[in-house]
């Protein structure tokens, strides 16, 4: 007797939240802040590392982010909506732009102290419009055998496309990385972090409740 074809039940999944800004929304907006960012670059203002530049973390708390803000925030809610998440304030507690240049790119990396992560892209092309995300298992990669195919289901490394405008939220310890831009332009793109407000208050206390 041969067995019935059984189901893959996946367990454990690891989102990343994608969405584009309609062009009448982000063709003026990405217009206004590349404006502000290359303000910010002629005054030597941020940091400036061969061909990466970054600027200060505090950038939502600037007017001219206040329209970005709001987007990152109704991201934010839909989010926490999917995931279950009762009702709970939240604020952005980092926001900042990073410039890199051509041979640019940005090693593997998480954003602790955070609940969810994000990137909105301001400029975008061939050869820079693609960010990486790291299978978080770390003991997926004791045994590795080879595969004559990569699927969702073997592989260490997902290619996520970008494009001007799209906004990604994902769970801030998912690791990630952007590959050197191949590109004659730099890529430019908005980091930001995502906390519950009071959390020591408001989510700490056991879940179990209380004796």
């Amino acid at each position: 007797m041969q067995p019935q074809t059984p189901d893959v039940v996946r367990l454990f999944p690891t989102f990343v939240w994608q969405s584009r800004l309609e062009p009448v929304c982000y063709e003026p907006l990405n217009r206004d802040l590349l404006a502000y960012v290359e303000t910010l670059m002629r005054a030597g203002r941020g940091t400036r590392t061969g061909a990466t530049w970054q600027s200060g973390h505090k950038q939502h708390q600037t007017p001219d982010f206040s329209e970005l803000v709001t987007c990152i925030n109704a991201a934010a809610a839909d989010v926490l909506a999917f995931l279950k998440v009762p009702e709970a304030p939240f604020c952005i507690t980092g926001c900042w732009v990073n410039v890199l240049g051509p041979g640019a790119a940005h090693a593997t990396h998480s954003h602790p102290n955070n609940f969810l992560s994000g990137v909105y892209y301001l400029q975008t092309q061939a050869g820079a419009d693609t960010i990486n995300f790291h299978d978080p298992r770390p003991q997926s990669a004791i045994i590795r055998p080879p595969v004559t195919e990569l699927t969702a289901y073997n592989t260490d490394q997902v290619v996520v496309a970008v494009n001007d405008g799209t906004l990604l939220v994902f769970p801030a310890w998912l690791p990630h990385s952007v590959s050197a831009n191949t590109s004659a332009r730099p890529r430019i793109s908005v980091s930001f972090n995502i906390m519950f407000t009071a959390y020591d208050t408001t989510m700490s206390p056991p879940l179990w409740g209380q004796d």
